[in-house]
């Protein structure tokens, strides 16, 4: 089997695992740089060009799409789709868990656990969003915000009111969501593939920090999850639309309480702390899904 995958770093721990997987198994993994595609549209001859060459010959296509280039990479990874190329996570279901609002909405929708969650566009308002959320004090995620940048803890009402009138006079959208003290800094990382978890992991903040990202300095362990997160877990996934993803989320004294979904997950943490070859079932569910045509799996909202 052919399989490209859309990535601009080929040296990321995740991205090696992938291609290493792949050609134990007796396939080809090709990384194609996102940002270095070129999309022609042009009539029943939708393409691809990368080095000056046509994309062709894939069967597969991985996307592992940064979250500052997320609309590029969509329409890049559309155009594949367009060339029916099976994708391992499905432009749709991509932005839409990009979409930390209509994620949210989605969740709440269909019942699933959540943090006290406000979004509103008028600074004036701070203090009735911030109580609205049993605050203070409350957790301020920037919307477009990855990787634990642009979350912020404000622990009393002037602090919070100050961080919301700053972000929103600089123009950038923002939730306001209670914070789970009883989650003691840290988290649950829940790894889905093809509707199961296959491995999960807690991770804590580092030293003076509530955010628990192991880009932030945070570390992980092996985590036996509950019936009632595992079934969270695969529920988000399912709403999303998402084959392979993370759900994050914190153990709260009313049940797991979603944080967010991962469309592009990082495997090194969670492979070092389950000990088992994720990278490699991702493969295995490629080559099981991409040969049999796969099911369009695009979620509800």
């Amino acid at each position: 089997m052919k399989i490209a995958m859309l990535a601009r770093n080929a040296k990321l721990y995740s991205h090696r695992r992938l291609v290493e997987a792949a050609e134990a198994r007796g396939h080809t993994l090709d990384i194609l740089n996102t940002t270095r595609c070129t999309v022609n549209i042009a009539s029943h001859r939708p393409t691809i060009i990368y080095h000056g060459e046509p994309v062709t010959g894939y069967d597969a296509v991985i996307p592992r799409i940064g979250a500052s280039i997320t609309q590029y990479g969509l329409a890049v990874l559309r155009q594949f789709e367009m060339q029916n190329v099976w994708s391992l996570n499905e432009s749709v279901a991509i932005g839409r868990s990009r979409d930390k609002l209509r994620s949210m909405q989605i969740f709440a929708k269909h019942g699933l656990g959540l943090p006290l969650t406000a979004y509103a566009n008028d600074p004036k308002e701070a203090e009735a969003i911030i109580k609205a959320v049993n605050g203070p004090p409350v957790v301020i995620k920037l919307l477009e915000g990855t990787q634990g940048i642009g979350v912020v803890l404000a622990d009393s009402m002037s602090s919070a009111k100050s961080v919301i009138e700053a972000f929103r006079g600089a123009n950038v959208n923002i939730l306001v969501q209670e914070f789970i003290k009883e989650a003691g800094g840290t988290d649950i990382r829940a790894l889905v593939i093809g509707g199961k978890v296959v491995a999960a992991m807690k991770r804590t903040g580092a030293a003076d920090d509530f955010r628990s990202n192991l880009h932030r300095g945070g570390s992980a362990q092996l985590a036996k999850i509950t019936p009632a997160e595992r079934a969270t877990a695969v529920s988000a996934a399912k709403r999303m639309g998402l084959n392979v993803c993370g759900v994050d989320m914190l153990r709260s004294n009313h049940g797991p309480v979603i944080m967010e979904v991962n469309s592009s997950p990082g495997l090194e943490g969670i492979e070092a702390a389950s000990g088992k070859d994720v990278a490699g079932m991702i493969i295995d569910f490629i080559v099981a899904n991409a040969r049999a045509g796969g099911t369009k799996t695009r979620g509800k909202g």
